[in-house]
């Protein structure tokens, strides 16, 4: 089994992987595979709408001169998605929201696409707007027939500085049980 996180920071060794590596953490003790995206400094636009993929229908965005089209066969190729985006103005970052745009309409485009995998959202902030970011998040995972996995607390930590993740011991042992939540599940689901 294999879950594959997508990091929407625009910083690739921030807050944001600090706590899907503690996800990771739970995850690998349970033996599944884990392998994290840093979307930043990968150039990624938002949808232009054409509908070429309701057309196609081949999985794919008519778009290419960007990642997408890797990500989504990342996604399909993966049991469990996590997508991780700090909070920028008490939402996703725009190149998250330009993903979650794209795989969305493809996703609507080909039924099933993304149907029983595990999902999960995890959300950094310096104070808040973590919870406006796990709403966007979630509701992509939950339009697409995923299985959305929780915690013992919405997955979320604060920070600010790099680093400052590892001082919020309950962010910290959120993300730990949201790993081994989402073990179980996978396991449940796909073992």
């Amino acid at each position: 089994m294999k879950v594959v996180a997508f990091n929407g920071s625009a910083r690739k060794e921030g807050n944001t992987t600090i706590l899907i590596n503690q996800v990771f953490e739970e995850l690998e003790k349970e033996g599944i595979e884990t392998e994290l995206v840093h979307m930043a400094g990968k150039p990624i636009r938002g949808c232009t709408a054409c509908m070429e993929c309701f057309a196609n229908q081949d999985k794919r965005c008519v778009i290419k001169k960007d990642a997408v089209n890797e990500y989504i066969e990342k996604m399909i190729d993966a049991q469990g998605i996590i997508l991780g985006s700090p909070a920028y103005f008490a939402t996703v970052t725009t190149e998250m929201k330009a993903l979650i745009d794209r795989v969305g309409l493809v996703a609507f485009a080909n039924p099933g696409l993304l149907e029983q995998k595990v999902g999960a959202a995890v959300s950094v902030a310096r104070r808040a707007g973590s919870f406006s970011v796990l709403d966007v998040l979630n509701r992509f995972l939950l339009c697409f027939g995923m299985y959305v996995v929780g915690s013992n607390y919405p997955n979320m930590s604060i920070g600010l500085d790099i680093g400052d993740v590892l001082k919020d011991e309950e962010g910290i042992r959120t993300m730990k049980v949201l790993g081994g939540n989402m073990a179980g599940l996978l396991k449940k689901v796909h073992g």
